[in-house]
């Protein structure tokens, strides 16, 4: 029997994959099991990966080479699942692509973490997680959808002041996410974004992450939206703007303003999460150079002579979301479960629900719980 310690393979080989994964992977260091492949449906970008993850993780043996072939079948994709010592796979395709990739690694029997969001819609996402939960989970294998921003340490501290009451009971909030992208933005550059054969566009790929921040922070699931949705600037089709008032049954509500078609680069002030609650509240922003989570907390309390006082209270953590997720999954598959529940494919399909609900909705209201039912 071979005494190769078992590897993981990187599938895709775009932006992400050289600018979160790997760097991610070389701060797990010995704690990430070794890289042993790569694959892009292009044999350049799988090369040019390769070089980047010589370097970042400093290995003396570079990954295999695999990308589609029409000539050489121990190059394609079946060819490396089909490799032994490989026992898990990071999944970082394009949007459309990656439900039939995770499901020939499943088969293949490996292990999946595979890129936000869990599908291009509910309906295939619900038909994924069936084929999982029947097929393959008996079977002892893990799959988990890499959404780093549920995973970021400063959100998981937002998220344990409210469940500890540090705001009291939660009676509303807001989310907002303003980008401006431009075609020479290197996100817009990439192909498969450039006409986008799926739901909302930007607003799908990037907006699930504010979703996923309320998923986790909130102490009770989104239940019924209303909302619009709008195209601002035609290069961002089909949409780029959402507005839409979210409720969580007769518990608490709150607005979610999403917009990938801001007019410029300079953007108004605003915090990205405010959670008000009936003893206080709580702004949550993430901070990009460097990458923090800045989350500020304001308890208010009762003082000695009766009056109300406000304490504040500031948490700062790096961002660290990608190789967070990423120890997480490592440590399941190694039967460490570390107990936070990431990536769970069920939670992240109701980030999809949402967008999608908010996508579809022209005002009328929608009830999630009927979505994710259909």
């Amino acid at each position: 029997m071979s005494t190769t310690p078992a590897g993981i393979a990187l599938l895709g080989a775009g932006i992400f994959a050289k600018e979160a994964y790997l760097p991610a992977l070389a701060s797990l260091g010995d704690a990430a099991p070794p890289l042993k492949a790569v694959y892009s449906r292009s044999e350049t970008s799988a090369k040019a990966l390769v070089v980047a993850a010589s370097e970042v993780l400093k290995l003396t043996q570079p990954p295999s080479i695999y990308y589609d072939s029409d000539n050489d079948s121990s190059v394609n994709l079946a060819a490396l699942l089909a490799r032994d010592d490989i026992t898990a796979v990071v999944v970082a395709l394009p949007i459309t692509t990656q439900p039939g990739i995770i499901v020939k690694a499943l088969e293949a029997g490996k292990h999946v973490l595979s890129e936000k969001p869990v599908a291009p819609d509910v309906k295939q996402g619900l038909e994924l997680i069936r084929q999982f939960d029947e097929k393959y989970k008996p079977k002892g294998l893990f799959w988990r959808v890499a959404e780093n921003f549920e995973a970021e340490p400063g959100i998981q501290a937002a998220a344990k002041a409210i469940r500890d009451g540090k705001i009291g009971n939660v009676i509303f909030f807001k989310a907002v996410a303003v980008n401006y992208v431009n075609k020479e933005s290197k996100w817009y550059k990439t192909p498969w974004r450039t006409v986008p054969d799926y739901q909302g566009g930007f607003l799908l790929d990037g907006g699930v992450h504010t979703i996923a921040v309320l998923r986790t922070i909130l102490p009770n699931p989104l239940t019924h939206l209303s909302a619009f949705a709008s195209l601002n600037k035609d290069y961002l089709k089909p949409h780029d703007t959402i507005n839409a008032i979210v409720k969580s049954d007769e518990r608490f509500h709150g607005t979610v303003e999403l917009t990938w078609g801001f007019p410029t680069n300079t953007k108004p002030q605003t915090d990205g999460f405010v959670v008000t609650g009936s003893k206080g509240w709580m702004s949550i922003n993430h901070l990009w150079s460097p990458p923090v989570v800045k989350v500020v907390i304001k308890s208010i309390t009762e003082a000695e002579d009766g009056k109300e006082e406000v304490v504040e209270e500031v948490i700062e953590e790096t961002g660290r979301g990608v190789e967070f997720e990423l120890r997480s999954f490592f440590d399941a598959i190694a039967g460490r479960d570390d107990g936070l529940g990431l990536g769970d494919p069920s939670a992240a399909l109701v980030d999809v629900a949402v967008i999608q609900a908010a996508l579809n909705s022209h005002g009328n209201l929608v009830a999630l719980d009927q979505l994710l039912a259909a």
